[in-house]
């Protein structure tokens, strides 16, 4: 897949402040996580409505996303793509038709009007949170794969086993990549990678734990896609606060935070977020499971780690925004990004001595943020 995507000309190109790559790196790596993905499902899985759900709309997200990383299509073209995959999910009859409040044994079946439209909501969500995530090497096949591999244990511990083995497939897929993706990254998994993995993500989610009747339901699948969405709702927040649009790309993300402001190597950031992410998947299964020893432990771990993440996260961008002389709530200057306002910081030639003294201490390349806009 590299050889092509470079020979068609499918690569991620460092020719902005905001790509921390420091070499061209070929972007087809979302072609052989479809093909790893999509084999073994049409062979090897019982074709129910999920899994047709899969195919056709996983298909859809890909080609769209292929299409994004040739020819970096406009982001409502991009989103409209998004809907047409699950507009193909819907007609197979994958919603979420019911909720289980968490902790009691009270179910509430939701209308059509109410299921098509949260539906629509969540899918597209985990869809592009696991884009915003893609921005350092291993970072969103590591967390996917793990996020896969525990909702299959969940879903085939509630004998939904089609979904439970299309889960344990997508694990495998993601996992696999990380030989190529994990740093230093041979190959990106570009759009097409990062929009295929939400969507099968939202899609085993759906079908294999929102649909059962187990107390924890609704808590299964936050526990699981934890560290995705901790990080989408940090960067919806910090956009908000400073009147940039949510959909445009940017550098305020955690693992930016992680490498650019705290300074940690872009191997240890991934692998502090890949820490956070189990402790929050072992809680998952301890629960499942009810193994309320474990429960209690790791919930402390989760809850730890959760809160050391957030002071350090806290502490050092305060140490960066009081050396600008800011305090980031408002729009700043960009940083590198010609589609609005950035992160507040110093200023650029400040901000490319650190890259450039982080890269000769770490020999790092991270590159930019693989937000839904502006790649």
């Amino acid at each position: 897949m590299a050889v092509l995507a470079r020979r068609v000309g499918v690569v991620d190109r460092p020719v902005d402040e905001r790509r921390m790559h420091a070499r061209v790196t070929p972007l087809l790596g979302g072609l052989a996580i479809y093909l790893a993905v999509m084999v073994p499902t049409l062979v090897l899985v019982q074709k129910d409505a999920a899994t047709k759900a899969i195919l056709v709309g996983g298909s859809i997200v890909a080609l769209v996303g292929v299409i994004d990383d040739y020819a970096d299509i406009n982001p409502l073209l991009k989103f409209a793509g998004q809907i047409a995959a699950i507009a193909a999910l819907l007609a197979y009859g994958v919603r979420i038709e019911f909720l289980s409040l968490p902790l009691t044994s009270v179910t509430v079946t939701l209308h059509p009007a109410v299921a098509i439209p949260l539906t629509v909501l969540w899918v597209a969500t985990i869809i592009n949170m696991v884009n915003f995530i893609d921005g350092l090497d291993g970072l969103a096949a590591g967390v996917c794969a793990i996020s896969a591999l525990t909702f299959a244990v969940i879903a085939l511990s509630l004998d939904r086993g089609t979904t439970g083995i299309a889960a344990a497939i997508l694990a495998g897929a993601g996992f696999a990549f990380l030989r190529f993706n994990f740093y230093p990254a041979s190959i990106f998994m570009g759009d097409a990678g990062s929009m295929l993995l939400g969507y099968v993500l939202a899609v085993i989610s759906i079908q294999g734990v929102l649909k059962s009747t187990a107390a924890v339901a609704l808590i299964f699948p936050l526990l699981v896609l934890g560290v995705p969405f901790a990080d989408l709702f940090l960067v919806v927040v910090r956009r908000l606060r400073r009147g940039v649009p949510v959909y445009t790309s940017g550098r305020d993300h955690v693992h930016h935070d992680l490498v650019l402001v705290a300074g940690f190597s872009q191997r240890t950031s991934v692998l502090l977020l890949y820490g956070w992410c189990l402790l929050l998947n072992g809680l998952a299964l301890a629960m499942r499971f009810h193994a309320w020893t474990a429960v209690v432990v790791l919930g402390i771990g989760a809850l730890a780690a959760t809160g050391s993440m957030g002071r350090l996260l806290l502490r050092y961008r305060a140490r960066d925004l009081a050396a600008a002389g800011g305090d980031g709530a408002g729009p700043g200057p960009a940083v590198g990004d010609a589609a609005g306002p950035e992160i507040s910081g110093p200023p650029v030639d400040r901000r490319q001595a650190r890259r450039a003294a982080s890269h000769r201490r770490h020999g790092r390349h991270a590159r930019g943020s693989g937000d839904t806009v502006g790649r």
